[in-house]
């Protein structure tokens, strides 16, 4: 773990002295200052790691500079020091958030090793909250469900182009698992220890997103209290996704390009430019040669992204394998939620197969842990289904008669079965309904009276 600086905060100009020499001796980067509120105003920037500071000040003294700092920089190792303490003084320092105390005089072995210590115990965080990062996410590809051919060559893609630097983009509708495949491309890749960035574009204002990515310079804008790192400083070395790029404001997009490009960033409020190793993965739900042609995505920046386009099928397209993802979905909420559910009943298996899953794997995960939930026997069946799932499986098909001959009568059930299978797809939506039966708004109204389908819509708006 790199070295962060030591901000030391005493009075007396001789230990100020002292310490600076014995630090600096042990190959720390060292500022001495006398005055809290001066103190203060370094701490707020990112390079200042550990504090060492006195108790007994003028003006402020070394606890209610405790209690401002973690107000500041919670993440700040703070080490208190003091000729003139105790045992309580002690303790209400490390309630309010010190690392340990240290009674003057001391030797210099005292202060290297507390401050060693401090170190070791800062990396051995930052190890276990990766691990358990890692641990929580299943990235495997063994454990990105799916016998599809489809998803197969999407597997093997991956594998393949995991270890280049290249830029991937990720496509495909909502839910289909574009951040389970970026995930994949991470941890399966030399950058697996480093970290993996996430950001949306389109969930950040405009006018915060330049600061969240790049980051800034205290001062440079209002509320800009403390120089702050970007995501793309966060990520060095590792793995920067870009989710909902499509959403990237066109200035933005500029500035994003440049960074692909030249491998560096610079703050918000920074003339200084600076070098990033980053391996970007971006995703989007939108047609971006479309939105380029529209003018609303640079051209110049879809082609740098678009270098490795991966394509992410609907779930509908690759419906074999929704029962291998039935049968991962049980085991992962039963064992969550701590139920004895074996198995999903043919029936209900019949139905999950039958739906057209608009909300693609999403929408299934989501359903079999309501369906976990709501089930009060071994299995599930399919009255522990949504409603709209088992209404949809049932009125999909022509419902042909043996002993019914009529192209009339057999017309009128098919238009039937198309208006309500349309207006499920778009969730009562019956302009869009009418686009996708290719008739126009009014014939969909009227036809809809003259089959008498009020009531069945019901649960549909």
């Amino acid at each position: 773990m790199a070295r962060k600086k030591i901000l030391i905060l005493d009075d007396e100009e001789g230990m100020r002295h002292m310490l600076a020499i014995i630090l600096k001796k042990e190959g720390y980067a060292v500022e001495a200052v006398a005055d809290a509120k001066k103190a203060l105003r370094r701490v707020a920037d990112d390079s200042v790691g550990f504090v060492l500071s006195d108790i007994r000040m003028p003006e402020m003294d070394g606890l209610q500079f405790l209690a401002e700092v973690k107000k500041i920089r919670p993440d700040v190792c703070v080490l208190m020091m003091s000729a003139y303490g105790n045992l309580d003084t002690a303790l209400e320092a490390v309630k309010m958030g010190a690392y340990d105390y240290i009674n003057k005089p001391f030797k210099p072995d005292e202060i290297i090793f507390t401050i060693r210590k401090a170190e070791e115990r800062e990396r051995l965080h930052k190890e276990n909250v990766l691990l358990k990062d890692t641990i929580q996410r299943e990235f495997s590809f063994e454990n990105i469900v799916a016998k599809s051919t489809k998803m197969l060559e999407i597997f093997a893609t991956v594998k393949k182009i995991s270890e280049y630097k290249t830029t991937v983009l990720l496509l495909g509708e909502s839910g289909t698992g574009k951040e389970l495949v970026a995930r994949a491309l991470h941890y399966n890749s030399s950058r697996q220890d480093k970290p993996f960035i996430t950001v949306n574009c389109g969930a950040i204002p405009e006018n915060l997103l330049e600061s969240e990515l790049f980051g800034h310079v205290k001062g440079s804008f209002t509320g800009a209290h403390r120089t702050k790192k970007g995501l793309f400083e966060e990520a060095d070395n590792g793995t920067l996704f870009l989710d909902e790029i499509g959403e990237l404001p066109l200035l933005l997009q500029v500035k994003l390009l440049r960074a692909l490009q030249e491998e560096e960033i610079r703050r918000v409020g920074d003339t200084a430019a600076i070098k990033v190793d980053v391996r970007i993965i971006a995703a989007t739900v939108k047609d971006l040669a479309k939105e380029v042609e529209q003018g609303n995505f640079r051209e110049d920046l879809f082609y740098r992204l678009n270098v490795l386009p991966i394509t992410l099928p609907p779930l509908r397209e690759r419906k074999e394998d929704v029962p291998l993802l039935v049968d991962h979905f049980l085991k992962k909420y039963t064992q969550k939620l701590a139920v004895s559910i074996t198995e999903v009943s043919q029936e209900a298996l019949n139905l999950l197969m039958d739906y057209d899953w608009q909300g693609n794997v999403r929408e299934l995960e989501n359903t079999i842990e309501r369906a976990v939930v709501l089930s009060n026997g071994p299995d599930i069946k399919p009255e522990n289904l949504p409603a709209h799932i088992r209404e949809t499986s049932h009125s999909t098909g022509i419902r042909l008669q043996d002993d019914e001959y009529s192209i009339k009568k057999m017309s009128r059930i098919m238009e039937e079965e198309l208006i309500l299978k349309a207006l499920r797809k778009t969730k009562g939506n019956r302009t869009k309904a009418a686009k996708l039966l290719e008739i126009s708004h009014r014939a969909l109204l009227y036809k809809i009276k003259q089959f008498k389908l009020e009531q069945k819509l019901t649960t549909l708006e």
